[in-house]
């Protein structure tokens, strides 16, 4: 097998760009974002201003990782056997990126400005599936690292 087969049979499975992407939300949601709560010297409403810009840098970056997984399944060949796991990965970022992330930054802004929202779950659902999100990734990745391509 020659280097160039080795390389494209790399690019061409799914797994990498799974494990990138777990590893990008993984560093942002469970580890940077509580962390920034635990400093002392920041205030509730500076973490969640930056909490806000963190994650719409995020949700696009995800949004990028979701087009480069399809392109990369769908060249892979595999786009049939792993279509379930992608949509609702697609599912996940759709809801997080159009709806649970614009609510969640409303909220923000309004704890900035002084004022506290009403209770809501959005925060719990958004978390929920950031969880799910990290799941698929892993187990999309996982199970599509040992295929090797003729």
């Amino acid at each position: 097998m020659t280097v160039m087969t080795r390389i494209r049979n790399v690019l061409l499975n799914p797994a990498w760009v799974c494990f990138l992407w777990a590893g990008m939300t993984i560093g942002v949601s469970m580890i940077a974002t509580p962390v920034r709560f635990t400093a002392s010297t920041i205030t509730r409403p500076i973490a969640l201003d930056v909490g806000r810009v963190v994650f719409a840098a995020l949700s696009k970056a995800e949004l990028v990782a979701l087009v480069i997984l399809l392109i990369v399944v769908r060249a892979s060949g595999a786009a049939l056997r792993l279509w379930s796991v992608c949509a609702a990965l697609a599912l996940i970022v759709i809801a997080q990126s159009a709806w649970l992330g614009p609510e969640l930054a409303d909220r923000t802004q309004m704890i900035i400005s002084g004022v506290e929202p009403p209770q809501s779950y959005t925060h719990a659902l958004y978390s929920t599936l950031e969880l799910l999100k990290i799941v698929l990734l892993l187990y999309l990745g996982f199970s599509t690292l040992g295929v090797r391509r003729p």
